[in-house]
C-alpha cells in the first residue's frame, strides 16, 4: 500500500531536528507504526538498521547493544536505528539511556527511533530513565479520512469496520474479517502486550472483561453490574485495574464521571469505550447490514466511534475525556483542557435519548456545547477534521 500517513512527516522532522533527541513512536498494534518507520527511512535516505523485539520470549538487554553496534557499522554520517516493540526488552530504558549518552558524547551519529505498542511500559521507561532525552509521537488508529483515501470507504463502512489497515482488504468477506480481527489483533494484543508483559492474576477475567466492554460499547456500566455478569470477578478494584490495563494496550477505556476540579472520579461507574469499532463488531454476531438496520445498535456504534475519535485524537496530559450524569440528565462526552470544558452530545437518530447539555451548562455555565450528528455538526464533517480542531 502506497498510502503515507501524516505521522511520517512528523517523524522525519523529529529525526532531523537539532539538537538530536530520541524519537519514540507509541500506538496500538497493526496501525502502521512499522510501515511509518519504513516510510521515514525511505524519505530521509540515511543508512539504516531495523530490528524488532517482538519475539515469543523477551530479549536480554544485550540485544539492544548489539543492534546499536550494527547501526554504527551501517554507514558513515547519520544512521537511523529503528527498534520495534522496544518495551519487550527487559531493562530497555536503562540500556538506551547509557547508549544514548555515549552517542551524544561521540557526536550523535546514530539517531534512534523506538516503537512500542504498550503505552504504560513505554512511558514508564521514558519517565523513569530517559527524562529530557526523548520526543514522544503518538500513532493512533486510522481515522475516517485516512480510510476513505486509502480504501475508498464511505463513513458507514468506517463506523462498522473501524480503522485497522491490515484488516481492510478482508472487509468484503465479513467472516474472514471477523476471524482476522479476533485472532490476529484482539487475542495477540491481550496475550502478548498485556498478559506477557504484566502481572495478571486472573487472565480469564481480563478476557471476559474485554468481551463485556465489546458487548456494551458507549454504555455506562457500574462495577457492581459487571461483577454480576463476570465469573470469578474478584472485586471492583480488580476490575478497575484490569480496565486500565486494557486502556494501556489501546483496546478499551472506562471514562470517568466529570466533575470540575476533580475530573477523574475514581470509583464512579465507567462509560465503556472501545478504541476502534472493529473491536466491537468483530466479536459481534451482527454483520454490517444487520448492524446498520438496527437503529439502537447503530446508535451505539456511532457514539462509540465519537468516543474513540476523541481518545485517539486528544492524547496527552493536557486533555481529558469523561462523561457527565446527574439526576437523570446525561452528557455523552465532556472534553476538558485546563480551565476550559466542552460538552458533546451525539445525535445518531436513536430515539428516546434526551439531551443533558442544558442541565450541564446550568452547573458549568462556561462550558462550550457541541452537538454532533443530526441537528448539529454532520458526522462527515466532524470526523473529517482532527479532534483538536473542535476544541481549539
Amino acid at each position: 500500500m502506497t498510502f503515507e500517513r501524516a505521522i511520517v512527516a512528523e517523524l522525519c522532522r523529529g529525526l532531523a531536528r537539532r539538537p538530536p533527541r530520541l524519537q519514540v513512536l507509541v500506538g496500538p498494534r497493526q496501525v502502521g507504526k512499522t510501515t511509518a518507520a519504513a516510510h521515514a527511512v525511505a524519505r530521509l535516505g540515511w543508512p539504516s538498521h531495523v530490528a524488532s523485539a517482538d519475539a515469543p520470549l523477551p530479549h536480554p538487554p544485550e540485544w539492544i547493544e548489539t543492534q546499536w553496534r550494527l547501526a554504527r557499522a551501517a554507514g558513515r554520517g547519520r544512521v537511523l536505528l529503528v527498534l520495534d516493540e522496544i518495551q519487550k526488552v527487559r531493562g530497555w530504558s536503562e540500556v538506551v539511556k547509557r547508549l544514548w549518552d555515549e552517542e551524544a558524547r561521540a557526536g550523535g551519529r546514530v539517531r534512534p527511533l523506538l516503537l512500542g505498542s504498550s503505552a504504560l511500559l513505554v512511558q514508564k521507561g521514558l519517565t523513569e530513565s530517559l527524562a529530557g532525552r526523548f520526543y514522544l509521537h503518538r500513532c493512533a488508529h486510522w481515522s475516517w479520512p485516512e480510510c476513505g483515501e486509502a480504501f475508498d470507504w464511505p463513513l458507514e463502512r468506517w463506523i462498522y469496520f473501524g480503522g485497522y489497515p491490515g484488516a481492510a482488504p478482508l472487509a468484503r468477506d465479513e467472516t474472514a474479517w471477523k476471524r482476522y480481527v479476533t485472532d490476529s489483533l484482539i487475542e495477540t494484543v491481550i496475550a502478548r502486550d498485556v498478559l506477557q508483559m504484566q502481572t495478571v492474576a486472573k487472565p480469564a477475567l481480563l478476557r471476559h472483561l474485554f468481551a463485556l466492554a465489546a458487548a456494551y460499547p458507549a454504555q455506562i456500566l457500574s462495577y457492581t453490574k459487571m461483577l454480576g455478569q463476570l465469573q470469578d470477578a474478584g472485586n471492583t478494584v480488580t476490575l478497575a485495574s484490569y480496565l486500565r490495563l486494557l486502556e494501556t494496550a489501546f483496546l478499551a477505556s472506562g471514562l470517568e464521571l466529570y466533575a470540575k476540579g476533580q475530573v477523574r472520579r475514581r470509583g464512579s461507574s465507567p462509560k465503556l469505550i472501545l478504541w476502534n469499532n472493529a473491536l466491537v463488531n468483530a466479536p459481534s454476531l451482527l454483520g454490517f447490514r444487520q448492524a446498520r438496520a438496527d437503529g439502537a445498535w447503530w446508535g451505539r456504534l456511532v457514539e462509540n466511534a465519537v468516543g474513540a475519535y476523541l481518545l485517539n485524537g486528544l492524547q496527552g496530559p493536557q486533555w481529558n475525556v469523561a462523561y457527565w450524569r446527574a439526576n437523570g440528565d446525561e452528557v455523552d462526552f465532556v472534553v476538558s483542557s485546563g480551565a476550559r470544558s466542552w460538552a458533546i452530545e451525539v445525535k445518531s437518530g436513536r430515539g428516546g435519548k434526551p439531551s443533558g447539555i442544558a442541565a450541564f451548562r446550568k452547573r458549568y455555565p462556561r462550558a462550550t456545547p457541541w452537538i454532533v450528528g443530526e441537528t448539529g455538526v454532520p458526522l462527515e464533517e466532524f470526523f473529517a477534521r482532527p479532534a483538536e480542531h473542535w476544541f481549539s
